[in-house]
């Protein structure tokens, strides 16, 4: 039998922390009961993934792909680095934050400032309005300050008629362990929740658009989240987006019974489901474990989590370990892999402690394995390949085991083998596994592989004010509908495609839409931050959700990564005409 080595110890944190010292280590201790005695579990060899290529999941959207207090401005990090991770959502702090998280010596982050780095990196962004407090537990001082905060900060998103990328205001952060240490110098504070209804409002009073996200709670509680919801609910003020942390060691194992209590909560309540954001994940312990991270991406992918952020416990900017002086650390290229899935995600089923998240494009014809977790040798068995042919070629690659301040230039490429498919199945023996480190298969035919990404489907790329949806006539059985909204930053609707290409060159991209208005519908077309063109969309007959209609434009790309947006309404373009549906892009 062997063992998970031992979790690193927190370092002590100075200054502001995003909880406070007894709460921490009431979940440290939470999540080493959970297991016994020791927060490390046991391992042992002859366990089995099974991945089911032929069961859907979800569109690829890389939901674990965010970070806390991830990007910095300038370098911090580069974009570089930000673009292979193909990132989801960002958590930062407000315009004009005072906040001094971790020891930092001067505030850092401000959403709006770093807005046009996320944006390029096809990622959204909430915006937490208490750290324009300087400490943590926040400083409050009294409503007519609070008050006055609110005004300055949501004025200021207002007045960015250019930042697109503010997908929410989170009211508070963990209320559940800091609101009455933060206010317990003014008896007139009041509640929490009469504070949430109350700041709500005045939210509403100056900007009716941009969403509202919360609880944002330090743990999963259902009687909180409960008399939460039932006052939002009665008081008009319901979130857009429900948020809270998952922040005990192995609390990855939660998520989905946290997710289902959820779900009855707002049946009971007669409530539609909204999208669910884990603002924060991972303890200080294990965030820098590459396998550990592969575990809460298995987890939100089977959940249904929209977005999920790695917490931030030490230092800004670095995508919360995922970089030491801008460069990759061994979790990076984890996440890396995870970046590189496309097409759909597809069922695993774990054993033990070896779990992964796999994908299946099959315009690529590629199965993207992500796994970890266990020790010794183990199997990932890998089910309905019969659509690669009769052989293919698996790659098998490996993370190393340091943590955030070791740097790691490239993966470790374990082997190269060609495997022969018998009734549509594959088994992987994958030796010597460390149960720290993450894993990769990267399965494609023997032959016939395009050489770079030609397809990119719309469900899986940055949909901004528009709709994710599904159709049996689509490709890969998804689209991007919904896509109606001009004239305002906060509600244009366009959809990023961050694209990767060998060389620089004119390429002929194709676009696949319905237009079911019965006229010529236009869209704007730009690329990489230039100027805007008009695509035009002859009518489809085939009605909404059939995309069968294409159509053929020039963009000239440079090498490598490029970001292609197809936008009814966007900053600089006086927004389309009538109305399309995309399905997808193809480069040639």
């Amino acid at each position: 039998m062997t063992h998970l080595r031992t979790p690193r110890r927190p370092e002590r944190r100075r200054g502001r922390g995003f909880r406070a010292a007894a709460v921490l280590s009431a979940l440290v201790v939470a999540g080493t009961a959970a297991f016994g005695l020791s927060s490390t579990p046991a391992f042992a060899a002859g366990n089995t993934l099974t991945v089911n290529v032929g069961t859907t999941v979800r569109p690829v959207t890389h939901v674990a792909a965010g970070g806390l207090y991830g990007v910095d401005t300038g370098s911090t990090p580069p974009l570089s680095q930000l673009y292979p991770l193909h990132v989801n959502t960002f958590t930062q702090p407000p315009p004009g934050t005072k906040q001094l998280g971790n020891g930092a010596t001067s505030p850092c982050c401000d959403g709006l400032q770093v807005a046009g780095k996320i944006t390029d990196a096809g990622g959204q962004q909430y915006l937490r309005l208490p750290d324009i407090f300087s400490t943590f537990p926040y400083n409050w001082v009294s409503w007519s300050d609070w008050e006055a905060k609110i005004r300055t900060m949501i004025t200021a998103r207002v007045n960015a008629t250019n930042t697109t990328n503010i997908a929410g205001y989170e009211i508070w952060n963990e209320p559940d362990a800091n609101w009455a240490e933060s206010t317990k110098n003014d008896p007139n504070a009041g509640s929490y929740l009469d504070m949430w209804t109350r700041t709500y409002r005045d939210i509403r009073a100056i900007d009716t658009l941009t969403p509202i996200i919360g609880p944002g709670s330090s743990v999963y509680d259902h009687d909180f989240m409960l008399a939460f919801m039932t006052n939002a609910k009665n008081t008009n003020t319901l979130p857009s987006v429900a948020v809270w942390h998952e922040l005990q060691d192995f609390s990855y194992q939660n998520v989905q019974a946290h997710v289902t209590d959820f779900r009855s909560i707002e049946d009971s309540l007669g409530l539609p489901h909204i999208p669910i954001s884990i603002n924060e994940y991972a303890s200080p312990a294990q965030v820098d474990q590459p396998s550990i991270g592969v575990h809460y991406m298995a987890a939100f992918e089977r959940a249904g989590i929209h977005d999920a952020e790695r917490a931030y416990w030490y230092e800004a900017g670095t995508m919360d370990g995922l970089l030491y002086n801008n460069l990759p650390t061994a979790s990076y290229w984890a996440y890396k892999w995870y970046g590189d899935q496309s097409g759909n995600v597809v069922q695993t089923v774990p054993q033990s402690y070896l779990d992964g998240v796999a994908s299946y494009d099959a315009s690529r014809k590629q199965v993207n394995v992500v796994f970890g977790g266990d020790s010794g040798t183990n199997t990932v068995r890998v089910n309905g390949l019969a659509g690669l042919g009769n052989q293919v070629s698996v790659q098998l690659s490996s993370t190393n085991t340091t943590g955030r301040k070791t740097n790691q230039a490239a993966p470790n490429l374990v082997s190269t083998t060609t495997y022969t498919v018998v009734n549509g199945s594959i088994s992987v023996p994958v030796s010597n596994m460390d149960a720290v480190a993450a894993y990769q298969l990267l399965i494609t035919p023997t032959t016939g592989t395009p050489t770079y990404q030609q397809t990119y489907e719309a469900e899986n790329a940055t949909v901004v004010n528009a709709s994710r949806l599904s159709s049996s006539t689509a490709s890969n059985g998804g689209y991007v509908g919904r896509i109606d909204g001009a004239g305002d930053a906060r509600t244009d609707s366009f959809v990023d495609f961050l694209v990767n290409v060998p060389t620089a060159r004119a390429y002929t991209m194709t676009v696949k839409y319905a237009n079911a208005t019965g006229a010529d519908a236009t869209q704007g077309l730009a690329y990489n931050g230039g100027g805007f063109s008009t695509v035009t969309y002859p009518p489809t007959s085939s009605g909404w959700g059939n995309p069968t209609g294409s159509v053929d434009v020039a963009v000239q790309l440079k090498a490598g990564y490029n970001v292609i947006r197809l936008a009814k309404g966007s900053p600089n373009f006086g927004g389309g005409t009538g109305f399309a549906e995309l399905d997808s892009i193809r480069l040639q």
